[in-house]
């Protein structure tokens, strides 16, 4: 079956661009919780660990999805939202734009598959590091590093996620930007 693009007039469409808005109503308020629970670490304490709070914050219940892979999976959910039902705002983009998009994209993936390897292999050894030195498996949603500025040290697993997010959604982007064009005339009939 060859799928198509979606329209306005489409149940499915409507149905995408409300799980978009449930996405953007997580991640906001994740954000927002996420920078008020920061600051108010930083007024109390003088420092802060990026994402810690994200990592330590399970909901709905104990012991289920912290709030960091909430907003990892509402990133990418929502991605792929926008892609289904913003199709249009790019379908006659062509030309030296569309090259320089597309340099641009494969240039963010690039940096973000960097900083995904790179944060996964120090989170792996951070807890290798800290078992042969205490014997003793660590607090893995603990571990934190101080990069890339040693007065915002962001949290391993937050990083990794973010990144990672990061990695798929500008990967998506680039193979989408790739993909054969055809014109909304054609698209439409």
């Amino acid at each position: 079956m060859k799928g198509r693009h979606l329209q306005e007039h489409d149940r499915e469409y409507k149905v995408y661009l409300y799980v978009f808005y449930a996405c953007a109503v997580i991640m906001s308020s994740i954000t927002f919780f996420g920078t008020y629970s920061m600051s108010q670490d930083w007024n109390e304490n003088g420092t802060f660990i990026m994402g810690e709070i994200l990592v330590q914050t399970q909901v709905p219940f104990e012991n289920f999805a912290n709030l960091s892979t909430w907003l990892f999976f509402s990133t990418v959910i929502g991605w792929y939202c926008v892609t289904r039902i913003g199709w249009k705002k790019t379908a006659n983009l062509r030309s030296y734009r569309m090259g320089l998009l597309q340099l641009m994209l494969v240039g963010f993936t690039i940096i973000c598959l960097y900083e995904v390897l790179w944060t996964f292999t120090i989170l792996n050894a951070e807890i290798t590091s800290q078992m042969i030195l205490n014997g003793q498996t660590p607090d893995i949603d603990a571990l934190a590093v101080e990069y890339p500025d040693i007065l915002r040290p962001w949290n391993l697993i937050f990083g990794t996620k973010m990144w990672l997010a990061a990695t798929l959604i500008s990967g998506h982007a680039f193979y989408l930007s790739t993909k054969p064009r055809k014109s909304l005339e054609e698209l439409e009939s």
